[in-house]
């Protein structure tokens, strides 16, 4: 059973025990203060240079926008002061953004006082304890809290609730090719998916993997049974001597080029090229893209 550290949302962060626990050994700065609400300028309040969502539900923005104009902005944002009257958002970009379409000039705020590290971790972590980021944006959040805030993959279980497996697990999902990334990311592969295309050995078969199981529109268990054919040819291939220089990376060009398995195998005297394909319409993609059709 998953670890339960630090509730839900705004409300975790704006409350003394929640915020010390989430930044532990260091001084929650601010954390004691008054928790008065004040009308802040949208204008006046920058964005969080640490926010790890990059995608954002438009349609989800407008139906958030529309509710702010018959009830107004129930919950404030959270927010630091970094000068005399200018403030840069902790947390509620989705609340911000919605104002922003709603017309409103003002928006109720809480304003705390945070340092880079605190600030950081808790809209990380917000994020993440929201349960709403796409699996690539959850992974570069538990990579950030790793590499730029420091913790090791148990603290960050500790933190955001989720057992250690299920960091270590996401975390791999960043090792995928850019484009295999950007699939999860808008949705068109799931990180089921995603973490069987982990198991082929090169980018360049994830991605041609990745391309084909999209226009099939592949199940997850579909998907896992084509990782397992495919490995299993690849491993009862026999050894026909050691690849010459350069030919792995070619491999993987051609594999990104055509959307396919390549292998490219030596002879004696030559060698040979085997593109794979799936079925009557694969092959004649492929002929096409040769000139051939």
């Amino acid at each position: 059973m998953s670890k339960k550290v630090l509730g839900r949302g705004l409300d975790a962060l704006i409350s003394a025990s929640a915020a010390n626990r989430a930044v532990e050994g260091t001084t929650a700065v601010g954390v004691a203060e008054d928790h008065a609400v004040v009308e802040l300028a949208v204008g006046d309040i920058g964005p969080n240079p640490f926010q790890p969502r990059t995608r954002f539900d438009d349609e989800g923005l407008k139906e958030l926008a529309e509710s702010i104009k018959v009830s107004g902005v129930l919950q404030p944002v959270l927010v630091r002061r970094v000068a005399d009257e200018d403030y840069q958002l902790v947390a509620g970009e989705r609340r911000l953004r919605a104002a922003h379409l709603a017309g409103l000039t003002k928006i109720p705020a809480i304003v705390r006082t945070y340092d880079d590290r605190q600030m950081m971790e808790l809209s990380i972590i917000e994020n993440i304890q929201r349960e709403n980021l796409n699996p690539i944006d959850e992974a570069k959040a538990y990579h950030a809290l790793i590499e730029r805030v420091g913790l090791t993959h148990d603290q960050v279980s500790e933190r955001v609730g989720k057992q250690r497996s299920s960091i270590t697990n996401s975390l791999r999902l960043l090792t995928l090719p850019p484009e295999v990334m950007d699939m999860v990311s808008r949705g068109t592969l799931t990180a089921g998916h995603a973490r069987a295309l982990l198991g082929l050995e090169s980018n360049g078969d994830q991605l041609a993997t990745a391309r084909y199981v999209v226009g099939k529109g592949f199940s997850v268990r579909r998907t896992e049974a084509l990782v397992r054919r495919k490995l299993r040819k690849v491993h009862t291939r026999p050894a026909k001597g050691a690849k010459l220089d350069g030919l792995g990376e070619w491999e993987t060009k051609l594999q990104q080029r055509f959307s396919t398995h390549v292998a490219i195998t030596p002879g004696r005297k030559g060698g040979k090229v085997e593109f794979e394909f799936y079925g009557q319409e694969d092959l004649e993609r492929l002929l096409e893209s040769w000139g051939v059709l």
